[in-house]
């Protein structure tokens, strides 16, 4: 098994897919690492729509900038957070929490507390900007534990969010789209980014120790 930053190096941004499709076993694995990432007091303010689709990834295909990889993935992921941490949601997650762990909900006060009191000082806009700063980091496992699979990805930003959120009518959820992430296999004779050299800054301006 190759170790992560053997994985990170095999992975690149696939600019063309092949249309083939990923077993339902390693889309699963791939949607249960982004399940498990870590969020911010534990509240994971987002979630994941999968669609694999054809006929509605055409409909998306416009939406985000015509990229083939849209239409050429196996599965398009669309990372959806919430438009707002209400009371209600909060009370949700430590409900659940209690439930879980089987202990009274008394026990959560403090957090519960001190989620409603930190989020509800933040403006609309700023809860929308944490909560999908707390999706990329399921995103980032999501990519991790692809190229572990064998399956490539292109997390994608150009998109008009507005018309994806109509399209999919996340606002009726509470969900405003934050990220995509196309998933599927390289085409190697036709993709111009497979054989380029992997660049990233130099390491000593990237890190520095204190």
């Amino acid at each position: 098994m190759k170790n992560i930053i053997e994985l990170l190096n095999w992975r690149y941004a696939t600019k063309k897919m092949t249309g083939e499709k990923i077993s339902s076993e390693k889309i699963n694995n791939i949607l249960e690492a982004a399940h498990l990432a870590p969020s911010g007091i534990g509240l994971q303010p987002y979630e994941i729509i999968v669609i694999s689709n054809p006929e509605i990834k055409k409909k998306i295909l416009p939406i985000a900038m015509n990229q083939p990889q849209i239409i050429e993935s196996s599965h398009l992921l669309v990372f959806a957070v919430w438009d707002e941490y209400s009371k209600e949601r909060i009370d949700n997650v430590f409900d659940y929490l209690a439930e879980k762990r089987s202990v009274d909900s008394a026990h959560y006060d403090k957090q519960r507390t001190f989620s409603k009191q930190f989020f509800g000082n933040m403006s609309i806009e700023e809860n929308f900007h944490h909560a999908a700063k707390q999706a990329n980091i399921a995103l980032g496992l999501a990519i991790i534990e692809a190229a572990s699979e064998g399956i490539d990805s292109t997390p994608m930003e150009g998109f008009d969010p507005i018309a994806l959120d109509e399209f999919l009518q996340l606002s009726s959820k509470g969900l405003r789209s934050s990220m995509l992430l196309a998933l599927g296999y390289r085409d190697t004779e036709n993709d111009w980014n497979l054989n380029q050299k992997k660049v990233r800054k130099p390491f000593e301006e990237f890190v520095t120790f204190l």
